[in-house]
């Protein structure tokens, strides 16, 4: 008789098993459902925030969505989302730390190029005397570049293009205002450093003829005629119309000015013949 009763109690317990089983299952998916409820919910607030014009209360609701759904879609969608809402208030600090956070922890999501043109543009806002503080026009130049060269075909390509040529003529005028103070001194090996670093990094600027120039008159002041022939051509070939190249041709040909008032005078010459024969 003890078998049967073994056997009753060890079905009783399987049944009750089950049923807890089946019972917990229930509340994990009803759990599941509320958490997600409530994302949608803290996500959606975020938005109507954001709209009033409230970025702190976004914000936090935007983080309670990461918090609830750490693993759902809707994080880095709350991430950026957040982060914009800091930049459209000129909270840049803010939204440098949320950006830094989305490209750390979602390097391939489909939205990484605006996480990058965003951060870009935060430090290229807060760019206010370059002369004292390179610091934030070093950093916007770094996350313009990285998003042209990870991703030329972004949409905001266009843009950060621009705003790279910016950059880079106030890099160029700082190195030229170096460049200029070297040479005035007469210190010419560091102001031909300057000058160099112009005609390599920042050749697409309008300082890049000067440049050129300067380091045909150094290298001629340093007997190094070769070098300054080499820079002067270069000046010719590409800039032959320019006031530097002719700068620099008087340098390299030190009869120019003769030959210039010699050609003048058989110019104004023929003028004068030509105006003469009409009333002959």
């Amino acid at each position: 008789m003890k078998f049967p009763t073994i056997f009753i109690f060890f079905t009783l317990f399987l049944l009750v098993t089950s049923c807890g089983k089946e019972k917990e299952k229930k509340i994990s998916i009803i759990e599941e459902k509320n958490l997600e409820s409530q994302m949608i919910e803290a996500y959606n607030d975020g938005i109507k925030e954001l709209k009033r014009g409230d970025v702190i209360y976004a914000a936090r609701k935007f983080n309670e969505v990461e918090l609830l759904y750490p693993q759902s879609i809707w994080a880095p969608r709350a991430i950026l989302m957040s982060a914009y809402g800091y930049y459209s208030q000129l909270y840049y600090n803010d939204a440098i730390y949320e950006l830094e956070r989305f490209i750390d922890k979602y390097k391939n999501h489909p939205r990484i190029d605006y996480a990058y043109y965003l951060l870009a543009i935060c430090h290229y806002n807060q760019i206010v005397d370059e002369k004292k503080d390179l610091g934030e026009i070093i950093k916007a130049q770094k996350y313009f570049n990285i998003l042209m060269q990870e991703f030329p075909n972004t949409e905001f390509s266009v843009d950060a293009e621009f705003k790279l040529e910016l950059i880079n003529e106030i890099l160029a005028s700082k190195e030229m205002y170096l460049a200029r103070f070297y040479f005035q001194k007469e210190k010419w090996i560091p102001a031909m450093n300057r000058f160099k670093r112009i005609t390599t990094d920042y050749n697409r600027t309008i300082y890049i003829e000067e440049a050129l120039h300067r380091l045909v008159e150094l290298n001629y002041k340093l007997g190094l005629i070769d070098e300054a022939k080499k820079y002067a051509s270069v000046l010719g070939y590409n800039y032959q119309s320019s006031e530097w190249y002719e700068e620099s041709y008087k340098i390299l040909n030190k009869d120019y000015k003769k030959i210039s008032k010699r050609e003048n005078n058989k110019t104004q010459n023929s003028i004068l013949k030509r105006f003469k024969s009409l009333f002959d």
